[in-house]
């Protein structure tokens, strides 16, 4: 390590494990059932600090197991932005994303929003220049960091920020609803009591963001997921698109997990490769001129899609295929 990475990672480090999850406010199952994602992100985050070298920090992404290596990248996601911060002509991220790390571009851009959020930057302005579609995970990554380091404002005061737009506002809530899962410590009544008391208009998209997390994450065996599932209620197609994302970021680097295996057979009613061929076949021809963002354009063709009975069969490829703009 250099000493320029070592004053990087005492100035911008955090904690490692247990003590991420310290807070009053959060579940004791929190740190049991998810310490080792968030030692993956964090030494992710160290990493790149350490050294923003993309031949010197990969190795030690691609050293995680597989089931938590989405994590470490998110956590270079976070690191690449805070040097990005530092030494803006860089760009750090965007050359990661659009070269060797262009895989995990939302895990990426998640982690990125994760370093905005800490830095108490505005995150729409850095949406520009990336892609159409993924760029909003930046701002899911915002509204988990909100989420996640202040609870209090955010989530039991319903707190809502001045500097987003409204579209932007429901990526958030995406965010936070991830957040809402780790803090919760996976208890599904614990979820479901905390999103109950959020204004309706805000409940899709927490719901949206659960059903990313616990495909992702996982925590849970299979009577929780059905729990969760019943206690969703009329957002169980937003449980089920988030199963899919998560389904589809797994399989596009080749890291599956068991969990999101099961995730997506409780929520989808599909194995996980098929519920991840259906957000791919939901990708295909976005509108770019279209006054909503293509990646909400996205999220509602994955919500119409599972928006049956969770146990249906598709009979063939022509269910899911959008059809083309006009």
């Amino acid at each position: 390590m250099t000493a320029l990475g070592r004053l990087r990672r005492y100035l911008f480090g955090i904690p490692f494990g247990k003590a991420l999850f310290n807070r009053p406010e959060f579940a004791k199952e929190a740190s049991q059932r998810f310490e080792s994602v968030a030692y993956a992100l964090v030494e992710g985050y160290h990493v790149t600090l350490e050294d923003g070298r993309f031949e010197v920090f990969m190795p030690r992404l691609d050293a995680a197991k597989p089931e938590l290596r989405g994590f470490a990248y998110e956590g270079a996601g976070m690191g690449l932005m805070l040097l990005d911060s530092l030494v803006p002509w860089k760009k750090h991220l965007q050359a990661f994303a659009n070269g060797p790390g262009a895989a995990y571009i939302p895990l990426l851009y998640i982690g990125a929003g994760l370093a905005l959020a800490k830095l108490r930057r505005q995150p729409e302005r850095f949406l520009t220049q990336l892609d159409p579609v993924m760029r909003w995970f930046i701002i899911d990554g915002y509204g988990f960091y909100e989420g996640f380091f202040s609870y209090h404002h955010t989530v039991e005061e319903h707190a809502v920020s001045t500097k987003l737009s409204a579209y932007a506002h429901r990526i958030f809530d995406q965010g936070l609803g991830r957040s809402i899962w780790f803090s919760s410590g996976a208890l599904v009544d614990r979820v479901a009591e905390t999103i109950a008391a959020f204004p309706s208009s805000r409940r899709v998209d927490l719901w949206s963001g659960v059903g990313l997390a616990s495909a992702y994450a996982g925590g849970v065996g299979r009577i929780e997921l059905e729990a969760l599932r019943e206690a969703a209620g009329p957002y169980t197609s937003q449980l089920a698109r988030g199963a899919a994302i998560a389904a589809r970021g797994r399989l596009q680097v080749g890291c599956s997990a068991s969990h999101t295996d099961l995730a997506c057979e409780v929520f989808c009613g599909l194995s996980s490769k098929m519920a991840a061929h259906i957000a791919d076949v939901a990708l295909q021809n976005l509108p770019t001129d279209s006054v909503e963002p293509a990646y909400e354009i996205w999220r509602q063709r994955l919500a119409t899609q599972f928006a049956v009975p969770a146990d249906r069969e598709i009979k063939s490829e022509a269910h899911i295929v959008p059809q083309k703009e006009p």
